[in-house]
């Protein structure tokens, strides 16, 4: 399971916290093997695989949707150094952007992704709304912030 996970991330300490996460898992009754005899074990290994494959497949489209979003944002922002931003200052104008600039759904989705560190798919599942329109939200917001921050720039 960690040398599967291993070849896919290649990032022994992720590969480990995944296979770690799914045995949790497990153990927490959030996932079920059925294994009755020793035939069966072959299935559950198989199962385990599938599971680890599947984490390591979801973690890698998580982040390249986290460096699509953050693409997006410094598309346009060509001066981005990040040891001086984001300034106090403009961490409140973003807040203030926020506050009133952003639909209120998508203030939620922005809550949810930045605040509560939620995946797309649970948000989804929290607000009844597809993936797709939680990656449209913060996409639009995202858009908003980074125009008015441009605005006040120039």
């Amino acid at each position: 399971m960690h040398r599967l996970a291993v070849a896919l991330l290649h990032d022994e300490d992720l590969a480990r916290d995944i296979v770690h996460d799914i045995f949790a898992a497990l153990l927490g009754g959030e996932m079920r093997v059925a294994a009755l005899s020793d035939a069966d074990i072959n299935v559950a290994g198989g199962y385990l695989l599938k599971s680890v494959r599947n984490r390591c497949l979801n973690h890698i489209r998580d982040c390249e949707i986290h460096q699509r979003i953050a693409n997006r944002y410094f598309l346009d922002n060509e001066e981005y150094d990040t040891e001086d931003w984001p300034d106090d200052e403009t961490i409140a104008r973003i807040y203030a952007l926020i506050k009133s600039d952003i639909s209120s759904q998508a203030r939620k989705v922005m809550e949810l992704r930045f605040s509560e560190g939620m995946p797309f798919a649970r948000i989804a599942a929290a607000m009844g709304i597809s993936e797709t329109a939680v990656y449209r939200h913060l996409s639009h917001a995202l858009t908003v912030i980074r125009q008015k921050l441009n605005e006040n720039e120039q």
